[in-house]
């Protein structure tokens, strides 16, 4: 008898069934992502973000005043890029630049209200599509945090410190 999965691996050449098993999480992180995003929001209210966008607002919610250069680092972001996805953000108003009171030259970025309330509102969505395509098991969900948070955390310590051409992603 021939286990059946539900979703075929990238490689069936993969090796070890641990590398296979790892692939298959990392697939599967990337298509649940991209299942989030494309589902859009039920909320009017809710202001929709690109990737780079979304990373930049999470950032914004563990530190709510950064400078640029902060935030081009804890998200991976050339600072050419972010300062166009700034940009964007501004215009939605979810995010403003401010002079920084220390030096007069540079600047802060700090979340608005709008960007807040966004954030907040745009997790409850999230929080309910995901809890119902789980049919709401919360069984194995604190395994899951624990292992996709040091997942995570490893994958920013180890990122490349040279961005001068970023790696291929799919979306």
């Amino acid at each position: 008898m021939t286990k059946v999965q539900a979703h075929p691996t990238t490689d069936p050449t993969a090796g070890p069934d641990d590398e296979r098993r790892w692939a298959e999480l990392a697939d599967l992180v990337l298509i649940i992502s991209r299942e989030i995003q494309f589902r859009g929001y039920t909320d009017e209210r809710a202001v929709p973000l690109s990737p780079s966008e979304g990373m930049v607002m999470r950032h914004l919610q563990r530190e709510p005043a950064a400078p640029p250069s902060r935030i081009a680092d804890a998200t991976g972001l050339q600072r050419t890029n972010l300062s166009t996805v700034l940009g964007g953000l501004e215009r939605k108003g979810l995010v403003e630049r401010r002079a920084d009171p220390g030096d007069g030259r540079g600047v802060t970025v700090h979340t608005t209200e709008h960007g807040r309330t966004n954030y907040a509102l745009v997790r409850r969505e999230w929080a309910a599509a995901v809890s119902t395509a789980a049919g709401h098991d919360t069984e194995h969900l604190d395994a899951a945090l624990t292992l996709l948070t040091a997942v995570e955390t490893g994958l920013i310590q180890s990122r490349p410190q040279n961005r001068a051409k970023p790696p291929a992603t799919q979306r």
